[in-house]
């Protein structure tokens, strides 16, 4: 059963300088909190959130039955993050739609929505923005970072950018940069967005619209590619949505194709067209080895916490050689990695679901945790 969590917000006056070289002052970042933090602080557990996730990671909103966190199925009293020995945190990311400071909000400088002029920001300017609120609530050391897909990446630059802070770091469902396929996959999904005609160069706020033409085309790009093809089959199949074939080439014809246009709704409801281009761009962007020429074992040199890293057998968009390259890099540098391989066909979004073997071992992992919290009192 799930249990009930308060959303929460801190402002921040003094400009947090980005890796653009830009800066963005007088903003704020929506979370929430689960569990208790113990008398020494030592058993607090960040949690980051992927593309089209938020901070609100665990738990239902008060009158709101089904307003499960996104991971749900981890994180709560008695289970794989177990909210009764640890103390979760979930931050909504700098740039998002669901209540920290992003583009729909207003410049302080201009006194006008910041729409396509909000700052890029990228995974090091989310962990630096982090880290800032961790202080606001005294936490200097986490007890473990955790995150899957993007939220994994986050995982691993808390290892890199503030090395001191992190004890363990689970990444699942990650890799440590896009390949070529995965930034063509997010230019094609930004470029149905800035050419739909209602994007208005990103200030459609102005004009009282919402590009949800763009915004469905690339949830259905998304979507397609966290998927894998065994589950497209089993699901969808050649399956037909009318009893005979309309010979149309407007309407849906097969099932998958209104799965998709189902999910494009949706996702074209609540999320926000720029929020899109700019989490997408830090995805491109992220690159821990390019500051050492693409040597991974050097840019993790400076990684200090012990680690578990989780991939999936069907996941084509972060597949398992991905992980690998990261445990490879570990290992070079004599660091301490547990590593999964989960055989199970539900491709990317494996991650999100019940796989009691997937969530066995992350249970497992925290429990090790606990243990050493427990002997280091």
């Amino acid at each position: 059963m799930s249990f009930e969590v308060v959303p929460q917000s801190m402002p921040f006056a003094d400009p947090l300088p980005l890796r653009s070289g830009a800066s963005i002052r007088d903003y704020s970042l929506a979370y929430e909190t689960y569990g208790t933090l113990n008398a020494d602080k030592s058993n607090a557990v960040l949690v980051c959130h992927a593309l089209n996730a938020s901070h609100h990671v665990a738990g239902v909103y008060a009158g709101q039955p089904k307003s499960e966190g996104w991971w749900d199925n981890m994180i709560g009293p008695g289970k794989s993050l177990d909210t009764n020995r640890f103390f979760v945190i979930g931050i909504n990311n700098l740039g998002s739609c669901f209540g920290s400071t992003g583009p729909m909000h207003a410049n302080p400088d201009t006194g006008r929505i910041y729409g396509a002029d909000f700052p890029v920001v990228t995974v090091e300017d989310w962990v630096d923005a982090q880290a800032r609120l961790l202080d606001a609530l005294g936490i200097q050391t986490l007890a473990a970072v955790m995150g899957g897909s993007l939220g994994g990446m986050q995982a691993l630059s808390w290892t890199l950018q503030y090395p001191e802070r992190v004890r363990h770091a689970a990444v699942i469902a990650s890799a440590p940069n896009l390949n070529a396929e995965n930034i063509a996959f997010n230019e094609v999904a930004r470029r149905a967005i800035v050419t739909d005609p209602d994007f208005h160069g990103g200030h459609f706020y102005e004009h009282g619209v919402v590009p949800k033409r763009g915004l469905r085309i690339a949830r259905m790009i998304g979507h397609i590619t966290y998927l894998s093809d065994d589950v497209m089959n089993q699901k969808f199949g050649r399956q037909l949505k009318a009893d005979d074939l309309r010979y149309s080439t407007q309407d849906i014809e097969f099932q998958i194709e209104s799965y998709l246009r189902y999910q494009g709704d949706k996702f074209s409801e609540y999320f926000d067209a720029n929020t899109y281009l700019l989490i997408t761009r830090a995805l491109d962007y992220f690159d821990p080895a390019g500051a050492h020429g693409g040597d991974l074992r050097a840019a993790f040199a400076r990684a200090t916490a012990k680690f578990l890293l989780v991939s999936f057998t069907t996941d084509w968009r972060f597949s398992p050689a991905r992980s690998r390259e990261i445990v490879k890099a570990l290992l070079d540098n004599r660091r301490s990695v547990s590593y999964a391989e989960i055989d199970a066909p539900h491709g990317h979004d494996a991650f999100l679901l019940d796989d009691v073997r997937y969530l066995g071992v992350v249970r497992s992992w925290f429990e090790r945790i606990a243990a050493e919290l427990e002997t280091s009192r």
